[in-house]
């Protein structure tokens, strides 16, 4: 087929995920607008998902203050979303399969929302810990059921690289955004108000996705495979209790080690499980591809990177420079802005034209070099000379990283797939955050013990160069994903195809 021909057939293809008016195909302009101001709906669900997930650290110490929490369970404000996110995950994505992608993504918006005022409205530490845990559970079945929608809709190679790098750039700026919006919150009005900003977004959510969004692929059929559903969230929930734990506990003792043995133990019979169901949650096709296997793989690692940056630089900012709530948030309004220009202005540019790493690899060697700038930052070291650079080229160089091994791990996935696929993308980035944030804060607290003892009453200098030599430890761990990048990943089906 010639390049015009390919053309014209797509012309006189109707524009997928978008619902007829009145019966009649939407005029073609008409269509493509709805069609984008679609992915303005799904990105801002994303950014409420990845937004809710951070917005609370800021807000966490005046939640505990108010609702008479003790030090040792207030980490459950943190744990209990991320427990039910992170292993409910590909049981969300699979359900959207089984009942279709819109139903479940409406039906994930609601529940969100419901879940947001629940816990903005708790009593006592019990009720807020559970409105969390339900949000975590509902943003499991919304986030998988989001990124579906968007490949099942967006499916010309040019025109998904750019979808998927504005929604990319949503997803690196949401972090960001929330400890924005956590300091200007708590600082201004009440912590609650970081749960109940998320109630009027998700009414603005749930009104678009009536009306501009569809599910193309319709219905998958099947059954849902409970033993697998249990056996898998049960491992994934196991090994992120057990990294949470960690922080507080330590990896030594016998909880956190029984923990992730015993999720292991239970992935691998997922595994075994997978192999043999007539209706497999995760279908073991959708991972034997190299291509997305490789893309799965490294949206777990990228995240060690971000949410460890953000864990540090926060308390640097914070605790060693003496920043208020809302100045720590402005300060990393740079990191945002160079992640939206990755995702946006670099990788949707070239993600239609080359291999994916071709993007990938130089975009980790970037973050690299971000992560070994901020390993030098001193505690007397200039934001504008010393820290600002780091986060530039760390923004630069994870937004477009994201971007490109989300479109590259969901292409040519098949809409009987699409949930599961984009489900497994965001469990990786789950538990690669949960996993690496919790290795790199027991090493940084190592290192801040091991530095204090040599030189004793030196606080502030001991607690730089425990974050500092975490984050250099970040920067090789960036460059054995470039090369991981280098080897597994290949064009795109999409352009080879071409």
């Amino acid at each position: 087929m010639t390049l015009a021909s390919a053309a014209e057939a797509d012309r006189s293809t109707p524009v997928r995920g978008l619902r007829p008016v009145s019966g009649k195909a939407p005029s073609p302009a008409k269509a493509d607008s709805r069609r984008w101001w679609g992915l303005a709906v799904l990105g801002l669900s994303q950014l409420i998902v990845l937004l809710d997930s951070t917005v609370v650290n800021i807000a966490l110490p005046s939640a505990q203050a108010d609702l008479g929490m003790d030090d040792g369970a207030r980490q459950w404000v943190v744990t209990s979303y991320a427990l039910a996110f992170g292993g409910l995950l590909l049981l969300g994505g699979r359900i959207a399969d089984l009942v279709g992608r819109k139903r479940a993504f409406l039906i994930g918006v609601a529940g969100f929302g419901a879940a947001s005022a629940l816990a903005g409205a708790a009593p006592s530490p019990g009720v807020l810990f559970a409105g969390r845990a339900l949000q975590g559970a509902f943003g499991a079945l919304l986030a998988p059921s989001a990124m579906s929608l968007l490949t099942t809709t967006f499916t010309d190679p040019r025109e998904r690289g750019k979808a998927f790098g504005i929604f990319g750039a949503i997803a690196g700026a949401g972090a960001a955004a929330g400890l924005i919006l956590g300091g200007v919150l708590t600082q201004y009005l009440d912590w609650r108000w970081c749960m109940y900003v998320a109630v009027p977004v998700e009414v603005v959510v749930l009104v678009g996705a009536v009306l501009l969004l569809d599910d193309p692929a319709g219905r998958a059929g099947g059954r849902l495979d409970l033993m697998g559903a249990a056996l898998g969230s049960g491992g994934l929930a196991a090994i992120v209790y057990g990294c949470a734990e960690a922080e507080s506990r330590g990896w030594g003792g016998t909880v956190v080690p029984s923990l992730l043995a015993g999720g292991a133990l239970l992935l691998a019979l997922f595994v075994l499980w997978q192999a043999r169901s007539p209706h497999p949650l995760l279908p073991l096709r959708v991972v034997r591809d190299r291509r997305r296997a490789g893309a799965f793989l490294l949206a777990g690692l990228s995240p060690v990177a971000t949410f460890g940056m953000f864990l540090f630089m926060t308390y640097y900012f914070q605790v060693v420079q003496g920043y208020s709530a809302v100045r720590t948030g402005l300060a990393f309004l740079p990191l945002t802005a160079s992640v939206v220009v990755g995702s946006t202005q670099i990788a949707a540019r070239l993600v239609p034209f080359v291999a994916p790493r071709l993007v990938v690899v130089p975009g980790l060697l970037l973050g690299a070099s971000g992560m070994l700038v901020l390993s030098h930052v001193e505690a007397g070291s200039s934001y504008a000379a010393h820290v600002l650079p780091g986060l530039v080229l760390t923004g630069l160089g994870m937004g477009a990283t994201m971007m490109t091994v989300m479109a590259t791990a969901t292409a040519g996935a098949p809409p009987r797939d699409a949930g599961v696929t984009s489900a497994m993308v965001s469990t990786a980035q789950q538990t690669g955050a949960a996993i690496g944030t919790s290795v790199l804060n027991t090493l940084a607290a190592g290192e801040t013990a091991a530095y204090l003892a040599g030189h004793p009453g030196a606080r502030a200098e001991a607690t730089v160069h425990g974050f500092t030599t975490s984050l250099g430890w970040v920067a090789v761990l960036l460059v054995l994903a470039a090369a991981l990048a280098a080897a597994l990943l290949t064009r795109p089906r999409e352009r080879a195809a071409g």
